[in-house]
């Protein structure tokens, strides 16, 4: 039976990619595994190299102040050190949701924090809009997508301070300006690769201007110098993730995934509108089109639907613990085919009631 991998993250990732990193595993280097090579071999440098050069072409910031970086520790690391780096007296946060509060929180352990605007009210159900970022900031942070509630920023501020963007969920899914953004960071296991590495992408002209000293393992000026090879990388996160870059290249990059992912996202939501018995969960017009949120109408039905969710060969789709429901994560790598099996199963079960 096909599966359809509809995680929320470790997530799906094209199968053309699994193969070829199946088969480094095996023999990277004349015979040597990806496993076990010196990260300061020629190959593997060769590798972190193309990596760190394909994220800049893909975003466009290639040649205009930016350098790529892939570290580990997740992007709950990244909550610290975007405070440790940056925040000298005062910073702005956005609060959408779980991961934009952990992140509030990791920062107020160094300095002082203002809530911007927050949807923490609603059960972040939508993104709030036209609020003020204080231009004596040191710098503005927001979370692009929120994949526990279903959310997505469609519309970002122009901010009068440098704008710190958590897009672990939706990196290289949609064209943006991403010159808006002074530093970029995402967990690789959603949109990019395994779980292991994070992608920071940052403008070095906002950093070295904080008074603290910063631990060298945290310094993006450290991992910067050291052309991300400060410490041993994660050698097979880095290495998925450029494999899935180059497929992405490969496919006309960002615009060209852009509109295979407004298909799906279009597909499901529309299913979601139509069928009496379900409810999405996010309002409309900040809907993600990574991860469709949604519930039954009456829970009564919900043993028969997972039980054709499953039959179905569909995996993955159980909401976040905190929300409940249903989450069908729709990364770069999920087929419109599968989105379409879940659709089929939706309309099956609206047939059966």
């Amino acid at each position: 039976m096909k599966r359809h991998n509809f995680s929320a993250g470790p997530s799906i990732l094209n199968r053309e990619v699994i193969e070829k990193a199946s088969h480094a595993v095996l023999d990277f280097d004349n015979g040597l595994s990806l496993l076990e090579i010196s990260h300061r071999s020629k190959p593997f440098v060769d590798v972190m190299e193309n990596a760190r050069a394909l994220a800049l072409e893909l975003l466009g910031l290639e040649g205009k102040g930016y350098k790529a970086l892939f570290l580990q520790g997740g992007a709950s690391t990244q909550f610290m050190m975007v405070a440790l780096n940056l925040l000298e007296k005062r910073a702005g946060y956005l609060n959408t949701g779980t991961w934009s509060d952990k992140a509030i929180k990791e920062a107020r352990i160094f300095d002082d924090i203002y809530e911007v605007a927050s949807s923490k009210d609603a059960n972040y159900t939508y993104i709030p809009k036209g609020y003020d970022i204080p231009a004596d900031y040191d710098y503005f942070h927001c979370t692009s997508n929120n994949t526990i509630f279903g959310t997505q920023i469609k519309q970002f501020p122009d901010s009068p301070i440098p704008m710190v963007c958590d897009m672990s969920s939706d990196i290289f899914s949609r064209t943006l300006d991403f010159s808006k953004f002074d530093l970029i960071y995402a967990g690789a296991q959603k949109n990019m690769g395994p779980a292991g590495t994070t992608l920071v992408v940052v403008r070095e002209s906002i950093l070295g201007k904080v008074s603290r000293k910063i631990p060298s393992i945290m310094d993006y000026k450290v991992h910067i110098d050291k052309s991300s090879m400060f410490n041993t990388p994660p050698v097979f996160a880095v290495y998925v993730s450029m494999l899935t870059m180059e497929w992405l290249k490969g496919l006309g990059g960002i615009a060209a995934i852009e509109k295979e992912n407004e298909k799906k996202a279009q597909l499901i939501y529309s299913e979601i509108d139509l069928n009496p018995l379900f409810k999405g969960f996010a309002t409309k017009e900040d809907r993600s089109i990574m991860n469709a949120t949604f519930t039954l109408a009456n829970e009564d039905l919900k043993e028969t639907f997972d039980t054709m969710v499953k039959e179905a060969g569909i995996s993955g789709i159980n909401g976040h613990r905190s929300v409940g429901g249903y989450r069908a994560s729709m990364y770069n790598a999920m087929p419109l085919e599968s989105v379409g099996v879940l659709v089929d199963v939706m309309s099956e079960l609206e047939r059966k009631a």
